[in-house]
């Protein structure tokens, strides 16, 4: 089990507010629940009480890591006009006793409760990950420069292996399922930094592809070339399964590396054999792998958005949630609109939207 430790400072007033939440007596939870869920209990599997000498609290709470969402929304509602409010979650290798599910309360969350909460992180635990993920690094710059030489020479030998080695280096998974989640949020700002980042690596991979293929021989007939270069069903079913499998690897803090190649072999090879053929002068086929690639980018983050939006994840007010809908909703339509013009491209162009 995925454990957390949420910690909050408050003022020591306030701590037998803090208790009665836990304990989830109706007058505290019919603040922020409906009456139907009034009675379910927080799931808190521990707490520990620290008096600092300023007349503050530090309050510790152990949680699982898929029912922190709720406590969290109730410390926020309750204690956020607090001075100085702030929450700090920890994530647990381990604690001991082990926690065990045995003779915790039956009373779960109403349906309307289950339908909210999946089996996932908090969305703060989730946001601030994604937050810095979708940041413009100098190691993020290394990765796509070595990433992108290393699928040319791959590329450009036939080599299956050494393409696989550069989706593993390839960074290219968290600023693709940042901007889903942003879309998901409607968040604005990660939106702004999770492009920003995710086009500063596709513009420095075809500036890289393009020098290799004017420097280098490049064989249109290799297979590992003129696969990529129309756009097949099967493409668009990894994109869509790449982009997904990247979202829940975020939303439910599963090991992401694996995934994150899926992801890479959606759009790296296509992006590289684009700037390959491009700087080789043939501006036929690279056309077919620059359609392929923008397919499988809109398919990925198509995926990643729906997926966020069936864990349940959205902005905790009404208000912010209103606006996020609608900013959902255009995102939605914006990246279904442009698959729908590229698969028009392809069927009146002399690509196959399915290959033989």
């Amino acid at each position: 089990m995925a454990l957390r430790l949420i910690e909050i400072n408050l003022p020591e007033s306030k701590l037998p507010e803090v208790e009665e939440l836990i304990s989830g007596r109706k007058e505290v939870l019919d603040l922020i629940m409906q009456p139907a869920e009034s009675s379910w209990k927080i799931p808190v599997r521990g707490e520990w009480k620290t008096r600092l000498s300023t007349n503050y609290i530090l309050i510790r709470m152990l949680v699982l890591a898929e029912e922190s969402q709720s406590l969290l929304d109730l410390l926020e509602e309750t204690f956020s006009s607090e001075d100085g409010f702030r929450i700090n979650i920890f994530a647990l290798v381990a604690s001991f006793p082990s926690i065990s599910e045995e003779g915790i309360s039956k009373e779960g969350p109403s349906s309307e409760e289950e339908k909210n909460h999946k089996q996932r992180v908090s969305r703060e635990e989730l946001h601030n990950d994604l937050v810095e993920g979708a940041k413009t690094t100098n190691i993020y710059v290394s990765m796509i420069i070595l990433s992108s030489i290393v699928a040319a020479i791959g590329v450009l030998n036939n080599n299956v292996a050494v393409i696989i080695g550069a989706m593993v280096i390839a960074p290219i998974l968290t600023p693709n399922v940042s901007l889903s989640l942003a879309t998901a949020l409607g968040d604005l700002r990660l939106a702004k930094g999770a492009l920003k980042t995710l086009l500063l690596g596709i513009s420095i991979s075809i500036v890289l592809s393009v020098a290799l293929g004017f420097l280098l021989p490049v064989d249109p007939s290799l297979h590992e070339i003129s696969s990529r270069t129309n756009v097949g069903l099967m493409d668009i079913v990894l994109a869509l399964a790449s982009g997904a499998a990247g979202a829940l690897s975020f939303a439910s803090a599963a090991p992401a590396v694996l995934i994150g190649v899926a992801v890479a072999v959606a759009l790296m090879p296509p992006l590289v054999v684009f700037g390959l053929l491009l700087g080789a002068g043939d501006y036929s086929l690279a056309l077919g792998a620059l359609i392929l690639f923008l397919a499988n980018l809109i398919c990925v983050n198509l995926a990643g958005v729906v997926t966020f939006l069936s864990q349940g994840i959205e902005p905790r007010t009404w208000w912010e949630a209103k606006n996020a809908k609608e900013a959902t909703v255009v995102a939605i339509v914006g990246w279904i609109l442009l698959l729908a013009m590229l698969i028009i491209v392809v069927f009146l162009g002399d690509y196959q939207i399915l290959k033989p």
